[in-house]
């Protein structure tokens, strides 16, 4: 049994099956193996969490062989106390001796090997001076799909940390906005979601009047007016997992022209909702959105990707995006977020996160789309 407040955990039995997925799908894609530094796809696939620093931590996954994570033996305990560590073979190294001679017996002196996008420069140089055979190619290139479907598990987090971000906007409404500085309401949102279960807030964004016309605006010191536009994107991570909406709100009541744009921009998002399903590309996600918005002459305004996957962080792939052929399969969760952007003026924008199912989608936001009058 779980609840919004316990969910089902992870298993040793869960990250022994991610593993060999993943050195199943490394040896399809004709590469020797996967080699994965801290960050996310080791806390993916292992439940690890280390301190990211210039000490080589790697885990060697090989189809055929055991999983064999390499630690600094300074921390080897916290890495033996891991839910998935009796899925591993733990090999340390002690400060002083070289990491590069405990991890190259673990690879094929001249393999390929796909790597995670966020090793360090360093570590795989040296894997290179010590196997100057092997060649490397990035995890997102190889194995796009290493971390973007879900299992029933993951997505009840995902759903919970959606609760907790429709929570918060929920009682964003309710506290003043005009006379206050954007960075007031961006610190009541980081505590909303601190409220409401999240154990990491990642962003924060309150765009008001002009500044919001900058889809990537930091909340700053301008003071919100009345006769504002305001856009709220926030989100962080719940049980680990990632959250990530948007709505824009007006302070008072809107122009025509604000309103209308903003009915343009919630159309093109229900569009882009309306075309998930398993077995078309991520691209047509944001050809349904784009041609909304194109249709009513705001093409040009609409400067970015119309969504990307979230999951153990709330930025991943696939991406939503022109040229962008990967299949929807059930199980993916990503954002569905168009917007207008009218420099100097304002912005529209409003996202969900959407997981897709075995006919359709599911919507994983529900808060109204409507634009919100604020005080």
């Amino acid at each position: 049994m779980s609840s919004p407040n316990q969910p089902v955990p992870f298993t040793a039995d869960d990250y022994r099956a991610r593993m060999a997925r993943a050195a199943e799908s490394a040896a399809e894609a004709g590469l020797a193996g996967v080699l994965v530094a801290s960050g996310p796809d080791l806390v993916h696939l292992t439940g690890y969490r280390p301190v990211n620093t210039e000490r080589l931590t790697l885990l060697v996954l090989r189809a055929g062989e055991d999983p064999v994570l390499v630690v600094p033996t300074l921390e080897a305990p916290d890495a033996e106390q891991g839910v998935g560590s009796p899925a591993l073979t733990l090999r340390d190294w002690t400060d002083g001796k070289d990491p590069y001679a405990v991890a190259a017996p673990l690879l094929d002196a001249d393999g390929r090997f796909g790597i995670s996008d966020n090793a360090w420069a360093m570590h795989l140089l040296g894997l290179q001076q010590f196997l100057p055979g092997t060649s490397y190619v990035s995890l997102t290139e190889a194995l796009p799909m290493l971390r973007a479907v879900k299992d029933a598990a993951e997505l009840e987090r995902l759903a919970a940390a959606g609760a907790a971000a429709d929570a918060t906007y929920e009682e964003i409404l309710k506290v003043r906005f005009s006379g206050r500085k954007e960075t007031d309401v961006a610190a009541d949102l980081a505590a909303l979601l601190k409220r409401f279960g999240h154990s990491q807030v990642d962003f924060t964004v309150v765009g008001s009047g002009p500044n919001g016309a900058n889809p990537h605006h930091e909340a700053g010191d301008r003071t919100i007016e009345r006769g504002d536009m305001v856009v709220l994107d926030f989100g962080g991570l719940k049980h680990g997992y990632g959250s990530d909406t948007s709505r824009t709100v007006h302070v008072g009541e809107p122009t025509a022209e604000e309103q209308r744009v903003h009915d343009i921009v919630r159309e093109a998002q229900e569009a882009g909702c309306r075309a998930v399903r398993p077995g078309i590309a991520c691209q047509e996600i944001d050809r349904a959105a784009r041609a909304v918005i194109t249709e009513f002459g705001y093409g040009e305004r609409f400067i970015h990707r119309t969504g990307h996957g979230i999951g153990v962080t709330t930025h991943e792939p696939p991406y939503m995006i022109e040229g962008e052929e990967q299949l929807l399969v059930p199980g993916m969760c990503f954002s569905v977020e168009p917007g207008i952007y009218l420099p100097g003026r304002f912005g529209v924008r409003i996202e969900d996160i959407v997981t897709v199912t075995e006919d359709g989608g599911r919507r994983l936001n529900t808060t109204a789309r409507e634009l919100a009058i604020v005080e």
